[in-house]
Parts: structure tokens; sequence; C-alpha cells
């Protein structure tokens, strides 16, 4: 064991939509122990979902049409609470068993109610038709779709609807909540994109199949909304081959999003190892510059080139047992350690954003590979943690910045699309 010395970053305050009681000052909540509570907020934006429908893949046995009613009942009241308003009942409720039953039913729908926004399905567990229902909502139709699993139908808790919200909430295009703007880092105060990249490879002992590359990017100044790219490339091939492209539609699309050309790029590229450092940073970097350089040729942002590691040895403990957070006794979140544990020469930091609930908490290692941005330390970290305070799907902060998490659903949600119906 090694002593060093580390800090605990404050963390950053959440605005909500509303207005409070006493006064007319916007609502805001300060994260505590790396988490927050919706109760008694409502989100920065709510979705007004006119249409929507259910579809159960449930036999009526095992759910019953009382219980599908109380749930939906629940559901509304609770989205309701949060800003988030179903106005009218669902166009139909339809009742199905198998997999080949999801494209017909989600084609018919979309035929016959063009302005479907929602189509909530509830399933038996885990199941393949998760798969077909993602790939038909998704590819086929372009209908936002929200799974429920069969226990969570029978047995509501208030947490699960609310969780269950917060992913409605910003599929339909609503925004949770967002960083104080006076709290945020000068980096904002210019127009920035924020892009994650990860790819995905298949599992152990698969041979043939190709990996997944998919990079993310913001498209507002808070930021909350985020455009993806994917690529599939050659099996087990880390560089993102394809990237200078991927980048290239991001960027047009935050322009036609902000009207601005980002000033600053803060690229975080999750899954490489160190012995692959130069190797990305020589390849990915140049095509990023590229891409910049295609849109226009005197078009130059500065960009700043972070890797995201999560697989490697290093835990850290408090010394002190007074600041020890939980019942697993672990760091407390925001904690933060340059020195001792670093690099002598190069930019790399831990930084531990998450709350641990479970067993020993597992900091992030970030490498800064190239910053034309001249930021320091402190800026750099600061932001990196407000990051982890943006990722919509959960009132905590997470353990990876917004962008790369987001990367990795996407390169995961990709694998569900490419699946053929024997691997499911």
């Amino acid at each position: 064991m090694v002593s060093v010395t580390g800090r605990v970053l404050p963390p950053p305050r959440l605005q909500f939509g509303g207005r409070t009681q006493s006064s007319n000052d916007m609502k805001w909540v300060e994260p505590k122990k790396g988490q927050w509570d919706m109760r008694q907020k409502q989100f920065k934006v709510g979705v007004e979902i006119q249409s929507w429908a259910v579809v159960n893949f449930v036999q009526e046995n095992a759910c019953g049409d009382d219980q599908q009613r109380r749930f939906l009942w629940d559901m509304k009241k609770i989205s309701s609470d949060a800003g988030m308003h179903f106005v009218n009942d669902p166009l139909f409720i339809q009742r199905a068993t198998t997999l080949d039953q999801v494209e017909p039913i989600f084609v018919q729908m979309t035929r016959t109610h063009r302005q479907l926004q929602l189509i909530i399905v509830i399933l038996p567990g885990k199941t393949p038709i998760y798969a077909e229902v993602k790939r038909v909502g998704d590819i086929l139709v372009g209908i936002a779709t929200q799974c429920v699993q069969l226990k969570n139908v029978l047995r509501p808790s208030a947490q699960t609807l609310s969780n269950l919200c917060l992913k409605i909430n910003v599929k339909l295009g609503g925004i949770n909540s967002i960083i104080v703007p006076q709290m945020r880092p000068s980096v904002f105060q210019h127009p920035v994109i924020f892009l994650g990249a990860d790819v995905t490879h298949p599992p152990a002992g698969d041979d043939k199949k190709p990996s997944i590359a998919a990079v993310v990017g913001s498209m507002d100044a808070h930021p909350c909304r985020y455009a993806s790219s994917v690529r599939v490339q050659k099996h087990r091939q880390e560089i993102i081959v394809d990237l200078g492209s991927m980048v290239r539609e991001l960027l047009i699309t935050f322009y036609q999003n902000t009207r601005f050309k980002p000033t600053r790029i803060i690229f975080y590229r999750d899954g490489v190892s160190e012995g692959q450092f130069q190797q990305v940073l020589q390849f990915e970097l140049r095509q990023v510059r590229e891409a910049c350089m295609k849109l226009e040729e005197n078009y130059q942002p500065g960009i700043t080139f972070i890797v995201v590691q999560k697989r490697h040895h290093t835990r850290l403990f408090c010394a002190n047992k007074e600041d020890q957070v939980g019942k697993s006794c672990n760091i407390p979140a925001g904690t933060t350690v340059d020195v001792g544990i670093t690099h002598p020469m190069e930019f790399d930091f831990y930084l531990c954003s998450h709350a641990g609930i479970q067993g020993t908490s597992r900091p992030s290692h970030y490498h800064v590979l190239w910053d034309d941005n001249d930021f320091s330390a402190d800026e750099l970290q600061s932001l990196t943690y407000q990051l982890c305070h943006t990722y919509v799907r959960c009132t905590r902060s997470v353990s990876i910045p917004a962008p790369a998490y987001y990367a990795h659903l996407v390169a995961f949600r990709a694998r569900y699309h490419l699946m053929e119906r024997e691997d499911r």
C-alpha cells in the first residue's frame, strides 16, 4: 500500500424545471454522496405524450388487464409529478406472444397512427424479443420504445417508475436536468462539442463477428442532447477506421442544431490499453483534424484527446475512517489523485466520480494524450467530474463521463441491431 494525497472535488449544482415555492428562483439541487433526489422536482424540459401504445408479450394469466391498468396509472401519476404528461390514454393495448409478431404489429401501428410517439413493451423477463423490439423500433419504424419487465409491472416501486420516466423523457426529446450555468467551467464560454468513442468486440471464442465502433457528440450547450454515429469494422480491431467521416457527421449535426461551429473538441476515448496509446493517438487525432479541415480548410478547433480506462488494478482507500462512505467504506464520490501513483512526465489522473454501492470502488484512470486547449489539471478534472453528473438514465453521478458512457451504450445497441435471428 502506498500513501498518496488526494482531494474531493465539489459536485456541480443541477437545475430542474419549475420554480421554488418561496421565490421565483429556478429549482436546483446539490448532489450528496454522488446522488440526488427527483422527489418534488420537475424535469428541466418535460415532454407531452399525445399518442402512445402498449404491447404486452406476457400471457394473460401471468399479467391480467387490471394489473396492467394499475401499472400504467401509477406510471402516468409519477410522470405527471415530474413534469412529463401523458395527455391521453394509450391509443390501443395489444397482446402478443412470439418474436415473429413484433415487426407486423409495429409496422401496422405506425401505418394506422402516423403521430405515434412511444410504444411501451411489457416483457416476461430477459428474452430475445427485446433485441427484436429495438431492431424494429430503431431501424424499421423509427419510434421510441420502452421495455418493462413483468416483475416491475406486478410490483412497481416509485423508484422504478421514476427511472422509467427519466428514460422516456429523454428518448422523446426532453431534458431531465442541467448543470447550473454559473457553475460550468470557462470552456463553456465558447461553442464546444464533447465527443465520446468506444469499440465493442464480439465475445471470447468468436472469430467471425465484426467489432462495432460508436462515436457520440453533444448537440447543445448544457450538454444534454447527443447524436451518434456507428460503424462496423474488422473483427477485434480497436482503432476506429472510419473516425473521420463519423466526426464530420457529428460536427455537421452540431452546426444544424446550434448554428455554431465548435471552437473546441473534447474527445473522451474509452477502451484503449496503454500499449495502443501512440497508435490510437497518431491515427485517430489525425482523423479528427482532417474531418474539420474537410468541412472548411481553415477550420482548426482546439482538440483535447483523453483516454478513459476502467480496467486496471489500482484501488484507493481512505486513510481516516471518518472519511469513509457507505457500508463498503469506500472513498467519497469526487475523489481525485494526480500525484504519487501517476506518470512522472505525462498528464494523467485518477478520478472516482461515483459512489460505490457494493464492493470496493474502482476509480477511472484518465490519460490526456493531446491538449490544444491548455487545460490545467484542476480544470480538466472538474470538467470531467461535472460530465459524470449529466448521464440521464439515473439520478447518480456515474463512473465515466456521459459521452463515453453513451458511446458504449450505442455500440451495445448496434450489436442488437446486427443479431441474426438464430443468435437470439
